[in-house]
């Protein structure tokens, strides 16, 4: 078993992303392939979850468009990710705020993280 551990960190990209938890406002810059041409396009929201050990990490993010609400799920380790943006960090109590989903308005905000 770590022999497929140390394959996997040999083979791994090695990009360094800011560190973010659950509640934080990210956004997400991902490169998209369309045809032959190439763009990139950046995906803000809150991060919902973070799932998976080691290099095998996804980080689901949400936002609201239109008033629907989009998720997104991005593994850390893509090649395709150019970078990650942290705008705010969120105060939250939980690690899966699934309860996002059902909540509109005001009461979908996540409270700021107070620094000193």
């Amino acid at each position: 078993m770590d022999l497929i551990k140390l394959v996997e960190q040999e083979m791994a990209v090695g990009k360094q992303h800011p560190h973010f938890k659950s509640g934080d406002t990210i956004s997400v810059a991902y490169r998209i392939k369309e045809g032959d041409k190439e763009r990139i396009q950046t995906f803000r929201g809150d991060v919902i979850k973070i799932v998976g050990e080691s290099d095998n990490r996804r980080f689901t993010v949400r936002k609201l468009s239109s008033g629907v609400g989009v998720e997104r799920i991005f593994p850390l380790n893509s090649p395709f990710i150019d970078e990650i943006i942290v705008h705010k960090v969120g105060h939250v109590r939980r690690a899966k705020l699934y309860y996002l989903r059902k909540l509109t308005g005001k009461k979908a905000r996540i409270r700021e993280k107070r620094s000193f």
